[in-house]
């Protein structure tokens, strides 16, 4: 077997032609494969979420049943009571389209304008005023 003395000596890390014997390499590999072999092998980890308690507000808004539709196949119905409540139209729509275009929600274009509508009205700053309280009854004595 031709031996590598005549090559110059090789810096303190060793390089590509390194002077390991043919057995180190082996057991180099041995080791390798051992290890992978006992390494867990990959596979899916099933994620349970919690059920989801809170609904997006019933109306009769044609957008309101796009919204369930929809916006579920992403996110929570939590998402839309953390927005400003004094949120206008346009900022409804934009977050629309935003979801739309930059995160590749499955909206239709011609959804755009519902869902904007239902909820401007009904989480932002076209919502119904809430209704005054009525008349109390005088404290009896």
């Amino acid at each position: 077997m031709p031996t590598l003395s005549h090559l110059p000596p090789l810096p303190w890390w060793g390089g590509l032609y390194a002077r390991h014997s043919r057995s180190s390499t082996l057991a180099a590999f041995a080791l390798a494969a051992l290890t992978l072999s006992l390494a867990p092998a990959a596979r899916a980890i099933e994620i349970k979420l919690p059920a989801e308690k809170l609904r997006l507000a019933d109306s009769p808004l044609p957008g309101a049943a796009l919204a369930t539709a929809m916006c579920y196949t992403c996110h929570s119905a939590e998402y839309s009571l953390y927005q400003p409540p004094t949120s206008p139209r346009t900022y409804w729509k934009a977050t629309v389209v935003k979801m739309q275009k930059t995160f590749g929600a499955p909206i239709p274009d011609d959804a755009i304008d519902p869902l904007t509508d239902y909820l401007v009205k009904t989480y932002g700053a076209e919502r119904a005023p809430a209704p005054a309280p009525g008349p109390t009854a005088p404290a009896k004595k």
